[in-house]
């Protein structure tokens, strides 16, 4: 059987032998807009839970309007022309529109990858893009404290915009639920000190903290105090299929906007399964997603309710990019010299996490099921150990390898990776 598995733009292809008994897990067709800008001029004109967005903006002078970054493939050459012209043609002058990418603590996104990143020119001519920069305290202003205690720190940009939009993909995501929605603001354009309250061990350690997860999911939670202190924002949300074509697109106030959006995606992205595997292969998604070794780790996340325990899972990453952030290195350093339970005992008791320890900690989730086997052709030898797994140079060679330690020919595959997300509810169940 002949597989191509999602890995940097062009994918990869994969033969397993025709006598094993191969499972391919993937999303169910999805629905296909045959007018995706239509689409969107549409779904600005009838919103859920608001007033259309034409009448919102006859009544603001100013704009904000936040995209997500190179990490997510949203279609905003799709979105944000007529957004733009509809805000426009209600009066409002280009000069008052902001796009601001928001960043997290990501890296910004500029030049080249900027334009990429919009989609379109006429945007860049027409109104400022600029990125959002966690780390600077004089860019941010305090909208209030969460019911924890929490100062909520924003970007000035959005906080003092009359109208406040957020556009995002709405996906499966291995800490929040769902992406998209809350999540663009917090942590997309919160203060570095705002995020790494809200993203410690307390809350990922939380049984509801996981992929597709929303009612008691406390970082969930967490994200609505937060456009709750904001006074509420505005969201285009978008869902894609496995070849990022548009499927979905609404706009409204951004919770119930959300959880519509929310709610179409749940049948196409959550695919029930009844046993689990010793063999597992998976991506991290392909290009953008997997220009990382940081952003792999939501691929196997997602796949692990297919493992078996003492299993091997397989993961295909392109990792164009490299290895993540230095704070990254640092935190699967310390995971190196102390072991994963160490790791854990070391960050549970913080009350801000360290930047980027989050990923390392929710890597430690499928380590405990079985064994992790990483397939690339990037990092250094000394990437290679940091990541924590085992890295292997014939991806084909090892897998035949597990099958036959397992002495059962029977493989699972996601070649989307964390895009869908198998959920084990056991036999007869």
């Amino acid at each position: 059987m002949r597989l191509l598995m999602n890995y940097g733009r062009e994918g990869l292809q994969i033969e397993l032998p025709d006598d094993w008994d191969v499972r391919v897990i993937r999303k169910k067709p999805m629905p296909v807009l045959g007018d995706p800008k239509g689409a969107v001029e549409a779904a600005l004109q009838r919103p859920v839970g608001c007033a259309p967005l034409r009448e919102l903006a006859s009544q603001a002078k100013s704009a904000c309007i936040l995209i997500c970054d190179i990490t997510r493939p949203v279609p905003n050459n799709i979105i944000l022309p007529p957004l733009i012209r509809t805000l426009m043609g209600a009066g409002m002058d280009p000069s008052r529109i902001q796009v601001l990418v928001a960043t997290g603590l990501h890296r910004p996104n500029q030049g080249e990858e900027l334009e990429e990143l919009v989609g379109d020119p006429w945007v860049m001519e027409t109104v400022s893009v600029e990125n959002h920069f966690a780390r600077n305290l004089q860019d941010h202003v305090e909208v209030g404290r969460t019911s924890e205690g929490v100062p909520v720190l924003l970007d000035k940009r959005l906080v003092e915009a009359e109208l406040r939009i957020v556009t995002g993909l709405v996906e499966p995501h291995f800490m929040a639920g769902y992406s998209g929605g809350r999540k663009v603001i917090m942590p997309g354009v919160a203060y570095e000190r705002t995020i790494t309250a809200l993203h410690t061990a307390k809350y990922f350690e939380h049984p509801r903290s996981a992929n597709c997860v929303i009612e008691g999911n406390p970082l969930h939670e967490a994200q609505l105090e937060v456009v709750r202190l904001l006074g509420g924002a505005f969201a285009v949300n978008s869902v894609i299929d496995e070849n990022r074509r548009l499927s979905f697109v609404n706009f409204g106030e951004i919770e119930q906007s959300h959880l519509q959006a929310v709610s179409f995606m749940r049948p196409y992205a959550e695919i029930q399964v009844q046993e689990k595997f010793h063999t597992v292969l998976t991506s991290a998604a392909g290009y953008p997603l997997d220009r990382t070794y940081y952003q792999t780790v939501k691929g196997m996340v997602g796949a692990m309710e297919l493992l078996r325990q003492g299993g091997d899972l397989f993961i295909v990453s392109e990792i164009s990019e490299g290895f993540g952030s230095r704070e990254y290195r640092e935190a699967q350093l310390l995971l190196l010299r102390l072991g994963p339970e160490g790791f854990l005992r070391e960050i549970l008791s913080r009350q801000h996490a360290l930047i980027d320890e989050w990923q390392t900690e929710m890597q430690l989730k499928p380590m405990r099921i079985g064994q992790i086997h990483l397939y690339t052709q990037a990092l250094s030898q000394e990437e290679r150990e940091l990541t924590g797994v085992r890295v292997i140079q014939d991806l084909e060679a090892e897998i035949r390898k597990s099958v036959e330690r397992s002495r059962e020919k029977r493989v699972v595959v996601v070649p989307e990776g964390p895009y869908v997300v198998p959920m084990y509810y056991g036999p007869g169940l």
